[in-house]
């Protein structure tokens, strides 16, 4: 009775809803948990090439990235969704075997080539992962169940992303590097479980399609989506709607890289030895997610409900806009790490929930390929666009003011594209069932 209590002050939680809620909760938990408890592992072997050489590993995760979405779309394709999730997942965990393999047995062998290879395949797990768990959510929930329920659903990741650097930060003396992949490996296997629980205990939202006559045929589980492993990029060109999505996302990830590129030089300079590296970016990973879990628990529940969408989504760039002013002015460390606590903040704890409502008015196939596209490729595409743009900038001697110059007008365009989405969603919102 506690925990729906607190559920229902959060986000008005029906007490049918409870369970399905949970277990969406436990699997995302689960997916940041195996993702953030590696993560400082990435970031101290990447580093260790050098800027200009992660950057070029963007490119080639972009690239890998392009590689790898007709194969996914294969697999939604052809096996049901429930078999595609966990194949997903248990194919990453059986990669990080290797690699867990080749650090323990053969540490000589782990230089700067492994490293990279390393680097680009978490970025390409990274935003699988998450797709993958995002998408059973909008395929799941309605677009009335997504406003007050994905910003809850959002602290269960929260919890798991603050575990997973904490744990790396207190016990990476004790257990090694290498061996952090083995819990990550456990999380994965986790997160299959609790996708089955989720299919089980949430039902397919179908209410709402089943009250509109231009909607697409229903998919059940059982069923396998079909249609062609490209589809999700010929559906991205032809709909202005995903295109807007994409453009949204596409100045989210640049965002996101000029924040991330700073913060890699301070800790390369801050430290030489790898663990030393993991040890502190684990710390700014912990604190970072924090300040999300306190800004989820106190309002990102009643932002989407009472204030809307559009507002939910232009928070973000607002707060981009607000914190490279403050950087630029204070050009303190302290100033950097705010930046990006507020960042990662409002994208986890609001932005993303509100970003993931827009895909529950498209059609099922467009939920998992056209997805897939915009959260894969589409993103890791920014990622390059940001790295090239910042190392340029830099080379020019501009600094962060010249970055904050750019940034602003950028910033405003962003919050304009989410402000169009969010109307563009009402506009496609199904009918609400007649009243009985």
């Amino acid at each position: 009775m506690g925990l729906r209590v607190r559920l229902e002050a959060l986000a008005n939680v029906r007490r049918s809803e409870v369970p399905g809620l949970i277990a969406s909760m436990a699997f995302f938990f689960c997916v940041l948990s195996a993702l953030m408890v590696i993560r400082p592992a990435r970031e101290a072997l990447g580093v260790q090439s050098g800027l200009d050489t992660v950057r070029l590993l963007f490119i080639g995760t972009a690239l890998v990235t392009l590689a790898v979405n007709p194969v996914f779309g294969f697999l939604v394709a052809r096996f049901r969704r429930l078999r595609f999730i966990a194949a997903t997942y248990l194919f990453f965990g059986a990669s990080l075997l290797v690699f867990w393999a080749l650090l323990q047995f053969a540490p000589q062998a782990t230089g700067e080539i492994s490293g990279r290879v390393f680097y680009v395949w978490f970025s390409v797990f990274n935003l699988f992962s998450t797709m993958v768990f995002w998408a059973l959510m909008v395929d799941r929930f309605s677009l009335e169940q997504s406003k007050r329920l994905f910003g809850v659903v959002a602290v269960g990741g929260t919890l798991g992303a603050i575990f997973g650097p904490w744990f790396a930060w207190n016990f990476v003396d004790v257990v090694g590097t290498a061996n952090l992949i083995l819990i990550a490996v456990g999380f994965l296997v986790l997160a299959v479980g609790m996708a089955t629980m989720v299919a089980r205990l949430q039902p397919e939202s179908l209410s709402e399609a089943a009250h509109d006559p231009d909607a697409p045929p229903v998919v059940r589980e059982e069923e396998v989506i079909g249609g062609s492993a490209w589809e999700g990029f010929r559906a991205v060109v032809r709909s202005p709607y995903l295109l807007g999505i994409c453009g949204f996302v596409l100045i989210m990830a640049i965002m996101a890289t000029f924040i991330y590129f700073t913060r890699l030089q301070v800790v390369a300079d801050m430290a030489q030895d790898i663990d030393r590296r993991t040890g502190l970016f684990a710390q700014i990973d912990f604190w970072t997610q924090a300040t999300t879990l306190a800004l989820q628990l106190s309002i990102t529940g009643q932002i989407m409900r009472r204030l809307g969408v559009g507002v939910a989504l232009v928070l973000l760039p607002l707060t981009v806009s607000l914190g490279f002013i403050g950087l630029a002015i204070s050009g303190t460390f302290t100033a950097l790490i705010l930046l990006e606590a507020a960042y990662r903040a409002v994208q986890r704890g609001i932005t993303r929930p509100a970003r993931e409502t827009l895909f529950t008015v498209v059609a099922r196939e467009d939920k998992y390929k056209s997805k897939a596209v915009v959260d894969t490729f589409v993103y890791r595409t920014g990622d390059v666009v940001g790295a090239w743009t910042e190392g340029l900038l830099g080379r020019l001697g501009g600094g962060i003011a010249a970055l904050t110059v750019a940034i602003l007008p950028l910033a405003a365009a962003w919050a304009v594209l989410g402000l169009w989405l969010a109307r563009q969603q009402a506009r496609q919102q199904p009918p609400a069932p007649p009243a009985r």
